[in-house]
């Protein structure tokens, strides 16, 4: 079995990177010692299959526009399929150049302004923007957190799907930022109630790659019939392989006349659905020779999320975890501490020097907790844990 290196990585700083920019702007020169956990993408190094499988088709292809070629819907079809034991075809692949862009217009094509759309919050900050900058009223039912792990409460997600003007659910599936990995019993029942109710499901399964040992994801698509043709499965290589940069993602809708609205609302907005030709060639050798890197990848994660769950165990019993069962984002409950919830992404910045996403931005059942990246070496995590420590306790 080939190890691969996830202990080294070179500096972001000054390459554009999103998170490191955050940094930069927030310290307004070079920190040297910070730890960036915020933003989702991996502070790892790109699998060397995808680096050396780019550097050959720069070598052998013209850039020039594309459309999906043959051996990239196969890899995608073939992926699904062996990892995820779901049936796609190629007809039914849009590649679009993210899932963010996606569920825009999502929006946009299956519901009219003033319709409502409804999200399960704390839930993926961009879901509420999406609604809301369409002119379109947002409907939440929230999630309820029992002990640290977070379910639907269903009555009210009826209730809410009831509501004639509700047209849309946008679902994240496994959840960001709560990171639960719904059963197959709860998503029948989501697709069910949808169903019943005439309410078109647009499923964010990003993160489905990224699946805690002991946990199963399933594919929403993978229901009975009758409830996948209600839904659209949004999928990428960009968090499983770290390639959000190359934008490039597959949207999978199975029902024709769903996919001709979802295609016909790119080109009414002039919008081009194409992706990137590197970004599709990365996916292909990502999902045709990367299978064991990835397993590798998930079991760092897991180890660094054991890291946080003993060291808080130990020395920080107020800080409450929730179980992650799937993408790498762990979600922590500082509440106990007592700290405003903005005083305390201000204190983690300045004294610990520790940038998460602060769990404001995900609707206000977020306040007081914090999102962290741990897709990243371990060694991060432990110094991070200790300067936590030292802040919480000074």
């Amino acid at each position: 079995m080939k190890t691969y290196n996830f202990e080294t990585i070179g500096t972001r700083y000054e390459t554009g990177s999103a998170k490191w920019r955050e940094i930069r702007d927030f310290f307004k020169e070079d920190p040297g010692d910070i730890i960036p956990f915020s933003v989702a993408d991996m502070e790892l190094e790109t699998a060397p299959e995808i680096k050396e499988g780019l550097k050959a088709y720069i070598d052998q292809y013209v850039m020039g526009y594309a459309n999906a070629p043959a051996p990239f819907l196969e890899a995608v079809c073939g992926w699904m399929k062996r990892r995820h034991d779901w049936e796609v075809r190629p007809e039914w692949i849009v590649n679009t150049p993210g899932v963010v862009t996606a569920f825009y217009n999502a929006v946009h094509v299956y519901t009219e302004p003033g319709d409502s759309v409804l999200v399960m919050s704390p839930v993926y900050y961009p879901m509420y923007r999406s609604v809301k900058s369409q002119s379109r009223n947002l409907v939440e039912t929230v999630l309820v957190n029992k002990g640290g792990r977070y379910e639907i409460d269903f009555d009210d997600f009826e209730k809410k799907c009831a509501l004639p003007e509700v047209k849309l659910l946008l679902f994240c599936s496994p959840h960001n930022p709560v990171s639960r990995v719904w059963t197959r019993e709860e998503l029948l029942r989501v697709g069910e109630i949808c169903l019943k109710h005439g309410v078109v499901v647009v499923s964010d399964e990003i993160h489905f790659d990224l699946i805690m040992p002991g946990y199963h994801h399933t594919v929403f698509a993978t229901l009975p019939e009758e409830i996948a043709a209600n839904a659209l499965v949004m999928t990428a290589p960009s968090k499983t392989f770290n390639l959000a940069g190359l934008q490039t993602s597959n949207i999978i809708i199975s029902n024709p006349e769903l996919r001709e609205k979802f295609v016909a609302g790119f080109r009414e907005r002039e919008v081009n659905p194409k992706c990137n030709v590197l970004g599709m060639e990365a996916c292909r050798v990502a999902y045709e020779n990367c299978e064991e890197w990835l397993d590798q990848v998930v079991a760092l994660i897991d180890r660094n999320k054991k890291l946080v769950e003993d060291y808080a165990a130990e020395k920080l019993p107020e800080l409450k975890i929730t179980p992650m069962e799937g993408t790498y984002l762990q979600w922590l409950d500082f509440r106990a501490f007592g700290i405003p919830y903005k005083e305390l992404a201000e204190r983690l910045r300045k004294e610990a020097k520790l940038f998460f996403d602060d769990g404001y931005i995900f609707g206000a059942q977020g306040e007081g907790f914090e999102r962290w990246n741990l897709a990243c070496p371990t060694r991060y995590v432990q110094e991070a844990m200790e300067r936590m420590e030292k802040m919480l306790r000074s």
